[in-house]
């Protein structure tokens, strides 16, 4: 187990290594919702092991479908999932005095596909999470699934949520905003097979959705009938260790990720190609360019060969944590410049210098801060155990680089499963 606070140490020689890369998390909830929905039993190979796809799991078990869970002889953070569809019935239901309880971690994908799968049951169910899975947003989704018809009890239209399930509706209609998640789509889309809905999403150029892309394809190819479906690695996730090939490439080291996630579906793919495949440019987008992986493509900049803008970032905002106020407030710790306006970020380059870095229970600002760690003697990291989240074993990643792991209290390197987040 990690302990609350660790330091990194730079590799000492030259790196040439190679990390595999788990599954992906959104495709894996995806998949699980899809598996539930099919008629047949469905086996997902690469599935994420995870605490969003393990909360995921459990409240498919609480809605009375079996899953069967065995290892992954090809990656420690992977499992093999077998779900036995139930053709569109949801076998397990509460009532309005006590209704199905269903909690979600702090996993903004279960929390929103369970919102809709769980209209299609016939009984009452009540979604909550951790205290910041009620801080984010829900409001656009639960608008939608009630112009469908039915019942969600929310006086703010946050978590807690009471949800009425009366089953397929079929030609019913709603309308979507996407302008805070896209997984709010997504959430629809998924169930929408089985519930015969009409979607209409708003708030962005569908075709410019990448996330909701991904989801349309997975419910295009998903074997409904039951088989064997396999998930791709996860892109996001090997943007630290792409990020990590960047960062050492001056010092004479290499890093090579694989398998290489290749079927277009993943938004953050394309930082292999705007970061390692061509010059650095003076501005990213997190609306056109990159997704999630941006806040790696910002942790970079400092070594970046002039002043970098990042824009469009406004959805960073409402995720793990607020996360554009934190990549400013921890980089400026480590000495770099950072200039917040609006929904922009301007990263001049410079040294950096090792500081304590708060990662605010979010996986993606402790993975952004470790791979620095690389470069950066001296960084220590605060609750570095949030990345169990997506990437329970990064750090044994990180350390497969040559990068030391120290325990921050003790000065103790951590090794074997004890790098471990669980």
């Amino acid at each position: 187990m990690l302990p609350d606070l660790v330091e990194i140490i730079p590799p000492s020689s030259p790196v040439n290594a190679t990390v595999v890369l788990p599954g992906s998390k959104s495709l894996t909830n995806r998949a699980l919702i899809l598996a539930a929905l099919a008629d047949g039993e469905v086996t997902l190979r690469g599935a994420l092991w995870s605490e969003d796809t393990q909360a995921m799991v459990h409240c498919l078990g609480k809605l009375g479908f079996s899953v069967t869970v065995s290892d992954d002889p090809n990656e420690p953070a992977n499992r093999t999932l077998v779900v036995e569809g139930r053709g569109g019935l949801i076998p397990a239901a509460g009532t309005e005095a006590e209704p199905l309880e269903l909690f979600v971690e702090n996993a903004g994908t279960a929390a929103r596909f369970l919102l809709a799968l769980v209209c299609l049951g016939e009984g009452v169910y009540r979604l909550s999470g951790i205290p910041r899975m009620h801080q984010r947003p829900q409001a656009s989704l639960i608008h939608a699934l009630r112009e469908l018809g039915y019942r969600v009890d929310s006086p703010n239209d946050f978590l807690p949520a009471v949800v009425h399930g009366t089953g397929p509706r079929s030609g019913a209609t709603c309308r979507v905003s996407v302008e805070e998640s896209s997984q709010f789509a997504s959430a629809l889309i998924l169930s929408q097979p089985t519930g015969g809905w009409q979607i209409e999403v708003t708030g962005a150029n569908d075709d410019e959705l990448p996330y909701v892309e991904m989801t349309r394809r997975l419910v295009a190819d998903f074997p409904w009938k039951g088989g064997v479906y396999e998930i791709e690695p996860d892109a996001s996730g090997a943007s630290y260790f792409w990020g990590a090939d960047w960062l050492l490439r001056e010092t004479g080291g290499r890093v090579k990720v694989e398998p290489v996630p290749d079927s277009g579906m993943q938004m953050d793919q394309n930082f292999l190609d705007l970061i390692l495949g061509q010059p650095w440019r003076s501005d990213y987008s997190r609306r056109s360019d990159l997704a999630d992986s941006i806040m790696t493509a910002i942790a970079l900049a400092p070594f970046a060969p002039a002043v970098t803008r990042f824009t469009d970032l406004g959805r960073l905002r409402v995720q793990e944590c607020e996360r554009v106020a934190a990549l400013r407030t921890e980089l400026t710790k480590c000495g770099a410049r950072v200039e917040e306006t609006g929904d922009t970020l301007t990263v001049h380059p410079g040294p950096l210098h090792g500081a304590e870095i708060e990662t605010y229970n979010d996986h993606r600002m402790a993975m952004c801060f470790g791979m620095l760690g690389l470069r950066v003697p001296g960084l220590r990291l605060r609750n570095p155990a949030c990345v169990r989240k997506t990437f329970p074993n990064f750090f044994s990643k990180l350390a497969s680089l040559g990068a030391g792991v120290v325990d921050g209290g003790t000065g103790e390197r951590i090794e074997g499963e004890a790098l471990l987040a669980d």
